[in-house]
This record gives C-alpha cells, sequence and structure tokens, in this order.
C-alpha cells in the first residue's frame, strides 16, 4: 500500500478550472495509475481534498505506486511524494491512541413502497451520531471527553460542512462532505487497518471516506 501528496496549484487558473467538480477529482486520481488503466483494472484508490494554511493538497491512498508525473498533472510541479504505507499499518497496536482526520459522507436509507433511498443526514448530531455507530465495527472507540463544548461528549468534532458537485451527464448531483477531527482509541487493530485501507461509508470514489491516523504525542 501506498500514501501519496500533491500540492493542487490553485494559481493554474486554466488548469484549476477544470476541477470544478469532485468526478473531475475522481478521473485525475484514476489517470495517475496508467498501467491499471492499460490493463482495464478497477483498483480502489481512496482520495480526499486537504487544506494547510493557505494551501491545496491531493491526499490518496492506493494499492500501487501512482505515476508522479501523472499526480501533478493539476499539481505544482515537483510537490509530489509518495511512500509506502504498509510500515505504518502494521506499526498499529490496539490500545494505541491515535489523532485522526475524515472527510465522509454521511447518509441513510430509506425504504418506501418496495425501493430504498439515500439521503443525507442534515444536523451536526446526526451526522456524528453516524460516526459513532460505525466506531466499533470498525476496530475503534471514541474517548469520552469533558469538553462540555463537543454536545456528544466524545472526543471528535466537525470541523467542517459542506457540498460538493457530481456532474453526471447534463445532471449536477450534489453531495454532503463532512470533515471530522479528534482522538480514537483502537480496539481490533486488524479491522482497523483494514478501515484505512477501504474507507469508511458510501461516495468513497469521489473524496469520501478515507481516514488517516497519527500517534498522540
Amino acid at each position: 500500500m501506498y500514501m501519496s501528496r500533491v500540492e493542487i496549484d490553485t494559481k493554474n487558473i486554466s488548469n484549476f478550472r477544470k476541477l470544478t467538480h469532485v468526478g473531475a477529482y475522481h478521473s485525475w486520481v484514476e489517470e495517475s495509475f496508467p498501467s491499471e488503466v492499460e490493463q482495464n483494472q478497477r483498483l480502489r484508490h481512496l482520495w480526499r481534498i486537504d487544506y494547510l494554511k493557505d494551501r491545496k493538497y491531493l491526499i490518496l491512498v492506493s494499492e500501487n505506486k501512482p505515476d508522479m508525473k501523472k499526480l501533478e498533472k493539476y499539481g505544482v510541479s515537483g510537490s509530489a511524494v509518495t511512500k509506502k504505507y504498509d510500515n505504518f499499518l502494521n506499526s498499529l497496536k490496539a490500545g494505541q491512541i491515535l489523532n485522526f482526520r475524515l472527510v465522509a459522507n454521511p447518509v441513510h436509507t430509506v425504504s418506501k413502497n418496495g425501493r430504498h433511498y439515500r439521503y443525507p443526514h442534515i444536523t451536526i448530531d446526526q451526522q456524528k451520531n453516524w460516526l459513532s455507530s460505525r466506531a466499533e465495527k470498525k476496530g475503534f472507540r471514541f474517548l469520552k471527553n469533558s469538553n462540555d463544548n463537543i454536545s456528544s461528549n466524545e472526543s471528535f468534532e466537525i470541523i467542517k460542512r459542506d457540498k460538493v458537485i457530481l456532474k453526471k451527464g447534463s445532471k449536477n448531483i450534489k453531495l454532503s462532505r463532512v470533515s471530522f477531527e479528534g482522538l480514537l482509541e483502537i480496539t481490533d487493530v486488524d479491522v482497523f487497518r483494514k478501515m484505512l485501507i477501504d474507507g469508511i461509508g458510501k461516495e468513497k470514489a469521489f473524496g469520501m471516506g478515507l481516514m488517516t491516523v497519527i500517534p498522540r504525542r
């Protein structure tokens, strides 16, 4: 497994204008693996957009190493980096406390007249409960927090909520995107590693579901 990052070149207006919807980012990510395209492979590439001060980054996790030149198609020249992810994954242990960041698409399914419809969670409480309800099955738990500013009394919070556009033909579909940050404890390390590789939630092809973690200092 590999984790890669490239700074998005927001100053190149002609290129940046092409990244108007998450489908364009998806295509950029897929094109960064030309050997997979040639072999008609459909491997999952988890990715998300991150911000650091005034800079914008594309981060991705993949089974194969991306082509650095392709990864810099809309990136700042020389900014693409990649590293083996396995060593870090193998260093994780049950009981370890980690800082995490997750960008996800919190939704729920409603059945009507024998059909299933997917709707986004709207409120902050709904979105936080969506994540809390998945923790145990994904091999981690949230720590109780005495900070009264955290309404769910858990050690994470929502730092950003917005909607992104996915173009499908002539239609513009709005996807709910929520960014979470906080502290967690690993309870089942094998399940947790799998979640870091496979992602969590829906719309993984369009920049959702990638959780990154770093050990708490």
